[in-house]
């Protein structure tokens, strides 16, 4: 059983997007900062359960040895391990900062991206409704206006629907 020439060409058609997005997503990484690329990546190692078990492992030898070693360098209750721990918290915050900024700002693009491709889908659909509209009058198929046709005819004001939104949702 052969697939029918459509659905081949269909998949043909998706592997080009999603190897044009796969090309603009590398892209954007080649773009990222040192300081974008060292957040992401203090971000994942910290975002790993690796991380957790080597702190406790480093806690439990740390809080171990100066309870029971010989040389205890950070006796009870522990003032040393809490100000590198402090230390510790606030640098990760910052990584992990800087990478969910960098995140944030991909992620605007891909929105301006997107909205800017439905703004043009609408337009082209609004053009084609038109069209189709004039040529079904011209064959004599469209007697009389519709109404929600001619509302679809208009042209799409992205303001006009934001405004319809604001009200809808109380300026939440």
């Amino acid at each position: 059983m052969s697939q029918s020439p459509t659905r081949v060409e269909a998949g043909k058609i998706i592997r080009r997007n999603v190897e044009r997005i796969r090309g603009m997503e590398r892209w954007s990484k080649r773009q990222r900062t040192f300081a974008d690329r060292v957040a992401e990546s203090v971000a994942r190692f910290c975002g790993q359960m690796s991380f957790v078990w080597i702190h406790a492992a480093l806690f439990a030898a740390w809080i171990g040895w100066n309870t029971l070693g010989p040389k205890r360098f950070d006796p009870y209750p522990f003032t040393f391990l809490t100000l590198c721990v402090s230390l510790e918290a606030i640098f990760l915050s910052a990584f992990i900062l800087i990478a969910q900024n960098y995140e944030m700002r991909l992620t605007e693009r891909r929105t301006q991206l997107d909205l800017q491709i439905n703004l043009l889908s609408e337009q082209e659909n609004t053009k084609m409704l038109v069209l189709l509209q004039a040529i079904a009058r011209k064959m004599g198929a469209l007697e009389e206006d519709d109404p929600e046709i001619a509302a679809l005819a208009e042209a799409v004001r992205p303001e006009t629907i934001s405004q319809e939104i604001e009200a809808a949702y109380g300026g939440r």
